[in-house]
């Protein structure tokens, strides 16, 4: 037998000890490998979404510089600029920080960005908040790629912005303000189409009032009244079946780059000597748009054909005298005002329309619009007017009427007699009102009663189909501005009556003319208010006459891509 081993605890003990070190410096190790290969990673990750972060500040860069060009000048302006937008990147000259990293429009060329339209204008379906209304839409593709200089692993990071210039017709929208926008009604009311504000929104009905499709606004949406709104209200309710969103991008029409509620004005004033056709708010202007062009001064009425002939036909007094009388007079309650109307015969125009030699020379289909300002002396007592009667049928073409003085529709307007009282416009032709104010007279109106108390203006139901275009008197803090609900002017009592109105109601501007405060006593009753949008508006041959185009710039897809791609 072998004797036995002496033990060795100490020895044992340290062998133990440098075994347990060993495996825990193998451990260290590792860890601070995947520690230092997390770190590696981490930044990396912090610089590639920094580059994205500067690449997307070049795309950024010419999309503002391109919504302000397409929004001033048009789609025409933006394409014959593309070579200057893909000379834009960030710089120094901006910030210092710009010098960290270099930029390229993914093709191969430094300190250029991508820029080029994808797709030529067409009439199509919007993107993004404007999704389900149709305009005249480009598409153009931005690509900027971006790396960061100085580092040993530098990364580079690709940003795609795709977007619409988009100029949208103005009455596809149930209710479009370019200024602030107030809809306090009394009783229930429901609005069918889309809203716009280019301001605020200042919602305090009294009853129940339902929005049943997308309300965009540019400012805020208030569950409240203005603060320019001195009326006390109990407030009833508000409830939205579609998007309700604030901060939306402004729509304004191309008039250049004063956008002012004044400056839109203008597009119903005569054009100013010198100032040609073919600018910007040359044309928008509704006397450039015109068939016919009728002028009524002291000395008389002088017409001519419109600007597609550059106004070379001229009408004989005696024809125009066929249909228009400037003899008329009634009283305007709310204005306190004599109304010196140029009264159009809405039928006796159509007849004529037909069967003059003259116009038709030049022009050979029906008036579809028609321009009239008002230039008779007036005095402190005295006010002009364009009044429209027996209008329930209209030219074939449809019929737009413009002014810069206020417009009083008397009777059924654009009616066929089988729809009268309802939503029913398969059977109307495309029509428009564009003026200073509007004022609806209902069938029942009596000239000789327009100046006694409001018992002796006793409404009956009416029914007028037309895009409205118009001005307000805004709430100033002692006045209400009567808000959406009264944007058609009423002079009569109408309790126990209904006014049924299908169209588009927009309001771009303060009225010049028709300037006397809502709320006035014994100037009108509230109606029923029977309102609907004209779902004709969404299809663009059904569209008014002349009617306007809004611009916008809209955002649709945004995306991280692969370095050196532009798909």
């Amino acid at each position: 037998m072998k004797p036995n081993c002496p033990k060795k605890p100490a020895a044992y003990a340290l062998v133990i000890v440098m075994f347990f070190t060993a495996v825990s410096l193998i451990a260290l190790s590792g860890a601070l490998k995947w520690t230092s290969t997390n770190v590696q990673l981490t930044d990396r990750n912090n610089e590639y979404f920094n580059s994205v972060y500067a690449a997307e500040a070049a795309t950024e860069k010419v999309l503002s510089k391109l919504g302000r060009d397409y929004v001033s000048s048009g789609e025409g302006a933006v394409y014959n600029f593309l070579t200057n937008y893909q000379t834009m990147y960030p710089t120094t000259a901006e910030d210092a920080y710009w010098n960290r990293y270099s930029f390229s429009d993914a093709t191969g060329n430094s300190n250029k960005t991508y820029v080029t339209r994808i797709s030529t204008a067409t009439y199509t379906n919007l993107m993004s908040q404007y999704a389900g209304l149709n305009g005249l839409a480009a598409t153009y593709r931005i690509v900027s790629n971006a790396k960061r200089l100085g580092l040993v692993r530098s990364v580079t990071a690709g940003v795609k912005q795709d977007i619409q210039v988009a100029a949208i017709p103005l009455f596809q929208f149930a209710i479009f303000y370019g200024i602030d926008l107030e809809i306090n009604p009394g009783p229930n009311m429901t609005i069918t189409g889309r809203v716009h504000s280019n301001h605020d929104l200042y919602l305090q009905p009294q009853a129940i009032l339902k929005f049943l499709s997308h309300v965009t606004v540019v400012g805020k949406i208030y569950i409240g009244k203005s603060p320019l709104d001195p009326t006390v209200r109990t407030p009833g309710t508000v409830t939205f079946g579609g998007e309700h969103d604030g901060g939306a991008s402004s729509l304004t029409l191309p008039i250049g780059t004063n956008n002012t509620a004044l400056a839109v004005h203008a597009v119903l004033e005569k054009p100013p000597v010198g100032e040609l056709k073919t600018s910007l708010m040359g044309q928008q202007r509704y006397y450039n748009k015109a068939d016919l062009v009728i002028q009524v001064s002291n000395a008389g009425v002088t017409a001519t054909s419109g600007a597609f002939n550059d106004f070379a036909t001229s009408i004989p007094a005696s024809q125009i005298a066929s249909f228009l009388t400037t003899t008329t007079t009634f009283y305007n309650k709310r204005e306190g005002k004599t109304i010196n109307a140029d009264e159009i015969d809405v039928a006796k125009l159509k007849n004529w329309s037909t069967t003059n030699t003259t116009l038709r020379a030049v022009m050979p289909r029906d008036v579809s619009s028609i321009y009239i300002i008002d230039t008779r002396t007036q005095t402190s007592s005295t006010e002009v007017g364009v009044r429209l009667v027996n209008g329930q049928t209209l030219p074939s073409g449809g019929l737009t009427i413009a002014t810069p003085a206020p417009v009083y529709i008397k009777g059924n307007y654009n009616a066929p007699a089988g729809a009268l009282g309802t939503s029913d416009t398969s059977g109307t032709k495309p029509a428009s009102i564009v003026a200073d104010a509007i004022t609806i007279l209902s069938t029942a109106w009596n000239d000789s009663n327009a100046g006694k108390a409001i018992s002796s203006r006793n409404a009956a139901d009416t029914t007028v189909n037309a895009a409205f275009l118009g001005g307000i008197v805004p709430s100033d803090g002692a006045h209400y501005s009567g808000g959406v609900e009264n944007f058609p002017r009423f002079l009569e009592e109408w309790s126990g009556d209904t006014f049924t109105y299908n169209g588009s109601m927009v309001v771009m501007f303060e009225s010049q003319y028709a300037v006397a405060n809502w709320g006035g006593s014994d100037v009108y009753g509230a109606p029923s208010r029977n309102w609907a949008f004209d779902v004709n508006f969404m299809d663009a041959t059904k569209l008014p006459p002349g009617t306007p185009s809004i611009l916008t710039v809209i955002r649709g897809s945004w995306s991280i891509v692969a370095p050196n791609s532009v798909l």
